[in-house]
C-alpha cells in the first residue's frame, strides 16, 4: 500500500480539496492510510488553534486510536473522516464543559448518540470545539475565564460567530477535509456558518437525538453539521438522523420530499446593510431562482420576544443541576448547601449565563408565569402557524442569514444585552417554529463572508438539499 508521504501528500492540494465521498473511497481502496492521514490532521489543528482558539480540547491519542480501527476495518459511511463535536455534547472520557468553568474536568462515561452513530460509521473524532458557555450568545465571546474567544478565520479581530463559534472557524479554516457538529438553539450554527462562510445546516426539531447534549432550551435545541460542501453536510446528517429510545422528542423521520417548485424571499429579512442585501440577492438569481415576496409580521414583531422568554426560562431550569455537587467543579463544602451553591456558581459562570439564568426564573415564577412563560408560548404558536400558512404555498423560503457582517470583538464587548440579542432576528424565527434550514456562502462584502438562508417546511429536510443540488459539485 502507497503511504500518504510517499504519495507526496504534504505537497499535493488534492489531498486536501477532498470531499467525503473521494475520500472515504480512497480509503477504502486502501489508497490513504488513516493513521498518517489523521496524524496530518491533528498536526494542521493544533498550529491552527495555537492561533484561532477554536479547540477546548484536541483528543488526539482517541483519533488516533480509532483511526488505527477504522484502517484495519476500511469500513463505515464516514471511514476515517476527521470530525469535531461542539463542547456541549458528550464524547466518552473526554472532557466536556460547553465552555463553562463550572464543568471543568467533568468527563462523561457514555458518548451522545449523534456521537455514538459517527464513530460506528467510522469518523474520527479529533477534539472539542469552544462555544459561548451553554450556548448563551451569538458571537462566542461568552466563554467561561479559562477559554480563550475563537477568531474569524477571514481576520482574526472580528467574531467568528456563536454560539458554535469554533466550529464554524475550523471548519473554514482546516486545510484538509474537516466536518464539525454544532447545536442550534435559536441560531447557534446558521450564524457562525454564516460568520465563516461554510454550510451549516441546522435539521427539524426532534429529527436528531439530542441524548447526549447538554441542555440549553430543551423544546428548542437541535444538532446538526457544519461542513465545507453540501454534499458532506447530507452525508453526515444522512448518518447522525434518525429516531432514538434514549429520547422521548426523537421522531421516527422518514423521507418527506416532493419538487422544489416555488420559492419566496422574506420581506421583512432584506432590512439589512445594503451590501449584504445586493450579495444575498445576486446569489439568489445566480441559482436560477424565480422568486415572489411574502410577508412574516407576526415572526417579524414578537419572533424576539418570544424566543427570549422560553429560552431563558428552560435555560434556568436545565442549569439547576449545575451545582458544584455533581459535575465538573467541586470544590470542598465548608458552609450551609444555598451559601455553597450560590459560592460556586458565582465563581464558574459567566454574566450572560446570570443574566439568562435570573430572567428566566422570573418569567417562570408563580404569579408571572401566565403573563411571560405561558403567553411566550402562545406566541409560539402564531409563528409556526404563520410559516404553515406560507408553506402550503411555497417549498423553500429564503433570507439573509445575518443582518450583519462578521462585527469586530472590540465593538462587541460595548453592545448592551438587547442589541446582542436582536442580531440572531433572522434565525430565531426558524428555530422556534422547528423548521430545517441552512446557512450557505452568498459571497463576500470587503473580504467577509456574507451568508444565504434556505428555510424548508417542517420535516422536509431533503426538500433544502434537493434544492442546492449541483451548487457546488454535488
Amino acid at each position: 500500500m502507497l503511504s500518504i508521504k510517499k504519495m507526496g501528500f504534504l505537497r499535493d492540494p488534492k489531498w486536501c480539496e477532498m470531499d467525503i465521498k473521494e475520500f472515504v473511497a480512497k480509503v477504502k481502496s486502501g489508497e490513504i492510510n488513516v493513521v498518517e492521514y489523521t496524524e496530518k490532521v491533528l498536526e494542521d489543528i493544533e498550529q491552527i488553534n495555537s492561533n484561532y482558539n477554536y479547540f477546548s480540547v484536541i483528543t488526539k491519542e482517541l483519533a488516533l486510536e480509532q483511526a488505527k480501527k477504522v484502517n484495519r476495518s476500511k469500513t463505515g459511511k464516514l471511514a476515517g473522516v476527521p470530525i469535531s463535536i461542539k463542547d456541549c455534547i458528550c464524547v466518552k472520557g473526554v472532557e466536556s464543559s460547553a465552555s463553562s468553568d463550572i464543568l471543568k474536568g467533568y468527563k462523561p462515561v457514555f458518548n451522545a448518540t449523534v456521537v455514538k452513530k459517527l464513530i460506528d460509521e467510522g469518523a474520527i473524532i479529533v477534539g472539542k470545539t469552544v462555544q459561548d458557555e451553554f450556548g448563551f450568545g451569538g458571537f462566542s465571546m461568552n466563554v467561561g475565564n479559562s477559554f480563550k474567544v475563537p477568531y474569524n478565520p477571514f481576520d482574526i479581530v472580528r467574531s467568528c460567530g456563536g454560539s458554535s463559534g469554533g466550529s464554524g472557524g475550523i471548519t473554514q479554516k482546516s486545510r484538509y477535509l474537516h466536518v464539525s457538529i454544532g447545536e442550534s438553539t435559536g441560531g447557534s450554527i446558521a450564524c457562525p456558518a454564516s460568520f465563516c462562510g461554510v454550510y451549516g445546516f441546522t435539521p427539524s426539531y426532534g429529527v436528531v437525538s439530542r441524548y447526549g447534549l447538554m441542555d440549553y432550551g430543551s423544546s428548542l435545541d437541535k444538532i446538526g453539521p457544519m461542513a465545507k460542501s453540501l454534499d458532506d453536510c447530507k452525508k453526515v446528517f444522512d448518518v447522525i438522523k434518525g429516531h432514538d429510545i434514549k429520547d422521548s422528542t426523537s421522531l421516527d423521520f422518514r423521507e418527506n420530499e416532493g419538487e422544489v417548485k416555488k420559492v419566496a424571499i422574506i420581506k421583512e429579512s432584506f432590512n439589512v446593510n445594503p451590501k449584504i442585501k445586493d450579495i444575498v440577492i445576486n446569489k439568489i438569481q445566480a441559482l436560477g431562482y424565480e422568486y415572489e415576496e411574502v410577508s412574516l409580521p407576526v415572526v417579524d414583531k414578537y419572533a424576539l420576544a418570544s424566543y427570549s422568554l422560553i429560552a431563558m426560562s428552560e435555560a434556568s431550569t436545565n442549569l439547576a443541576k449545575y451545582c458544584g455537587l455533581r459535575y465538573g467543579y467541586q470544590p470542598e463544602m465548608k458552609e450551609m448547601y444555598n451559601d455553597y451553591f450560590s459560592k460556586v456558581r458565582s465563581e464558574t459562570i459567566t454574566d450572560e449565563a446570570k443574566r439568562r439564568i435570573i430572567l428566566g426564573t422570573f418569567a417562570r415564577m408563580a404569579g408571572y408565569r401566565d403573563a411571560y412563560y405561558l403567553k411566550a408560548l402562545k406566541v409560539r404558536t402564531l409563528i409556526i402557524n404563520e410559516y404553515r400558512q406560507k408553506f402550503k404555498e411555497y417549498d423553500i423560503l429564503l433570507s439573509p442569514t445575518m443582518p450583519i457582517l462578521p462585527p469586530a470583538l472590540d465593538e462587541v464587548k460595548y453592545l448592551e444585552p438587547l442589541e446582542l440579542y436582536k442580531m440572531d432576528q433572522l434565525t430565531i424565527g426558524v428555530n422556534l417554529a422547528g423548521l430545517p434550514h441552512i446557512s450557505l456562502n452568498a459571497g463576500f462584502v470587503d473580504g467577509l463572508p456574507v451568508g444565504l438562508m434556505l428555510i424548508g417546511d417542517q420535516l422536509k429536510d431533503n426538500n433544502i438539499f434537493k434544492a442546492l443540488e449541483g451548487i457546488d459539485g454535488s
